[in-house]
């Protein structure tokens, strides 16, 4: 009985899957054939009216990112650009915070035992 309750349930799950694929399917065909129905309408409508058609395309030019870029930047030192001294912003060093009045200058030596 168990193995025949396990079984059924097994083919439940498949039945599942393959109902939810179907349905992923079936939604991708039907927004294709949407875009290629809207597609051909303006093609036909740039046809009638003489007018050439226009490509569906996204331009897309290197300098808008770059550019982008570099204008977030100005929201980030607006504080310095403001008048305000820049000790009050966050500060990047390779060294810790203080550590500057801790520096001690030590001799390098041999250990013992090790050539």
């Amino acid at each position: 009985m168990n193995d025949f309750l396990a079984g059924v349930i097994r083919w439940i799950v498949r039945l599942a899957v393959v109902a939810v694929g179907a349905v992923f399917f079936l939604c991708l065909l039907v927004a294709v054939a949407l875009l290629a129905a809207v597609w051909g309408v303006r093609s036909v409508w740039a046809r009638l009216t003489g007018q050439p058609v226009t490509p569906w395309a996204m331009r897309m030019d290197p300098r808008n990112g770059w550019s982008t870029v570099y204008r977030s930047t100005a929201r980030w030192s607006a504080a310095a650009s403001q008048g305000q001294p820049a000790e009050h912003g966050i500060r990047r060093s390779a060294e810790l915070p203080g550590a500057r009045g801790e520096v001690v200058d030590v001799q390098p030596r041999d250990l013992p035992g090790k050539v």
